[in-house]
């Protein structure tokens, strides 16, 4: 049988607070908004025979992580 009782050990969790938490997971918002940056443009438009701004993929996304980082800096 596998020993894995460190995988659900999380009381070193109890040490970080609560704004080192948001700030890291603020980070990877940040981060996955700049690696949406990075597709190239020939990646996004690709099959799209009349490109528009709503086809834009990297709108959309950044609006969702606009979104989502706003409601958890609410709360």
């Amino acid at each position: 049988m596998l020993n894995l009782h460190w995988l659900l050990d999380l009381d070193w969790l109890k040490d970080v607070s609560p704004a080192a938490a948001k700030g890291v997971f603020l980070a990877l918002f940040i981060l996955s908004g700049l690696l949406v940056m990075a597709i190239p443009r020939q990646y996004i438009y690709e099959g799209v025979a009349s490109p528009r701004w709503w086809h834009n993929l990297k709108l959309w996304a950044l609006g969702v992580l606009a979104i989502i980082s706003t409601i958890y800096c609410i709360f």
